[in-house]
């Protein structure tokens, strides 16, 4: 999937602790590599500041690394569950472009700042959100289903959404973002999903690099947004990361309040919460840079650090609760008269 894998198959939480302690790396390591890069390009911007051309063909190989990590039951479970996937459609696409809006208007940004932090927000789910959702112990098998059809429909939904929200700040041109997303997303997919069909069987022993792979494509996705602003991000770095904190914040809060108030239950609360305000940070720097500029990138490289690294302080305190509720819904040995081992 994008910039992380997707969580190993699990029939339930209480995954093997290998599994687990995989996962945790992904998550962890992730973050720290994409803040190096986003050192390394504000320290040495003459390094990376000619790549901006690369950016598209950069995200098409996390995309098409992606689609060599779906399955046909990716899919399955969309027609399984429509009601729990399509509402998770919607708060994704409400909440957080409407959050992008607020947010830019209520902190006065700039048009090139408020402009990506939109264009953040109509991004489609950050496949991070699968992995974190297995760690925080929600449903897995929502997440990767929100996050498969909300990148399946990018083309169509992320365009309309930034031209009517970013229109005010910004000339958009949906068409030629349209047809962007469809080289640098939809295609690759689709062609890592026929690889991954055709030849899976092949693919076992690389299974286990992909992660890596893309972890690494976006850091230098990052490292080249970063470049291309430099001049610029010590003026604005401290106004984009309150505005990616608060983005991020309070598109988690709403999207657990969202799970919680259709009662989907708390494995599939969990994994709303993710689904909602985690975004695919590497589609929205690549379309900044080449739509807007390496200025409107930059919240989209503040969000690819960010996200990462409460995505997993988040899923790190779910995890803690969901385990002390299952303690304490457990009648002891001593209540029912049991022996200590049961």
């Amino acid at each position: 999937m994008s910039s992380e894998q997707k969580p190993p198959t699990v029939s339930a939480p209480t995954a093997p602790d290998p599994a687990g302690r995989a996962a945790r790396r992904a998550v962890t390591v992730f973050p720290v590599l994409v803040l190096v890069a986003g050192v390394l390009g504000l320290l040495t911007p003459g390094t990376f500041a000619s790549w901006s051309v690369s950016v598209p063909y950069l995200l098409g190989v996390v995309m098409f690394c992606m689609g060599l990590t779906m399955t046909p039951q990716d899919f399955q479970g969309v027609a399984r569950r429509p009601w729990a996937v399509g509402l998770g459609l919607v708060a994704h696409y409400v909440i957080m472009p409407g959050l992008g809006w607020l947010i830019a208007n209520a902190l006065g940004l700039p048009p090139q700042l408020a402009a990506g932090v939109i264009l953040v927000g109509c991004a489609p789910s950050g496949t991070a959100s699968n992995v974190v959702t297995y760690l925080a112990r929600g449903d897995v098998a929502l997440s990767v289903s929100v996050a498969t059809v909300s990148t399946v429909l990018a083309p169509v939904v992320t365009p309309p959404l930034t031209l009517l929200l970013a229109g005010e700040f910004l000339p958009v041109d949906a068409g030629s973002m349209v047809a962007d997303i469809l080289k640098t997303v939809l295609l690759p997919v689709l062609a890592g999903l026929a690889v991954r069909l055709l030849a899976g069987r092949y693919l076992d022993r690389v299974m286990g690099a992909l992660p890596w792979l893309s972890a690494a494509t976006i850091a230098v996705i990052v490292a080249v947004v970063v470049a291309g602003s430099a001049s610029a991000i010590r003026s604005a770095a401290l106004l984009v990361f309150v505005a990616v904190v608060l983005h991020n914040g309070l598109g988690l809060a709403l999207g657990y309040g969202a799970g919680k108030l259709a009662r989907l239950g708390a494995p599939a609360s969990r994994a709303m919460a993710f689904e909602v305000g985690m975004q695919n940070s590497g589609l929205a720097a690549s379309l900044a840079t080449a739509h807007f500029s390496p200025l409107a990138a930059l919240p989209a490289a503040v969000f690819s650090v960010w996200h990462n690294v409460s995505g997993a302080l988040v899923a790190a305190w779910m995890a803690y609760r969901a385990r002390s509720a299952e303690r304490a819904a457990m009648p002891s040995a001593a209540q029912e008269g049991l022996p200590a081992d049961g």
